[in-house]
């Protein structure tokens, strides 16, 4: 892949025109339908393609939290290791108040909540029923089926 080829894929993924990304990587094209129908037959190159790809991998991962992170995250919560910011109104006297920001632990609620949250997510909370009976309704199927059989 050349340089200016390079150039175009990485302006195509900008904004994915294909025509003004050509027109950034080849500023000697003057025809709007010439760097149109370069940018097509550029964006059909399979060296082309494939490094697009591989980019558009890259910026997916960066921006998509993955299964550890939100794990790691929720951990963090839970622990009480994670602060937030929030903004506390202060009277300063004679009837005037001012607001600052004040960085403290997230709440109960919130470390409650990713407790929940990491309960689900290895099953901790599974619920046991207790079935009872069965017998007796099996023995009630079974009288059924052979009715409509006609042994009845």
């Amino acid at each position: 892949m050349t340089e200016k080829q390079k150039i175009f894929a990485d302006e195509y993924l900008i904004d994915l025109n294909a025509t003004r990304a050509y027109r950034a990587a080849y500023p000697n094209c003057k025809k709007n339908s010439s760097a149109d129908a370069a940018a097509r037959k550029l964006l059909g190159n399979t060296r082309i393609q494939q490094y697009i790809n591989e980019r558009l991998e890259e910026l997916q991962s960066k921006r998509v939290a993955n299964v550890q992170e939100v794990m790691e995250h929720l951990t963090a919560v839970l622990r009480g290791e994670i602060r937030e910011e929030t903004v506390v109104v202060e009277g300063i006297g004679d009837g005037c108040s001012e607001a600052r920001i004040v960085e403290k632990q997230v709440g109960a609620r919130d470390r409650l909540k990713a407790a929940e949250l990491l309960g689900k997510r290895y099953s901790l909370f599974t619920e046991k029923v207790e079935v009872s009976g069965l017998d007796d309704e099996k023995a009630k199927l079974d009288d059924i089926l052979q009715q409509m059989r006609g042994g009845g």
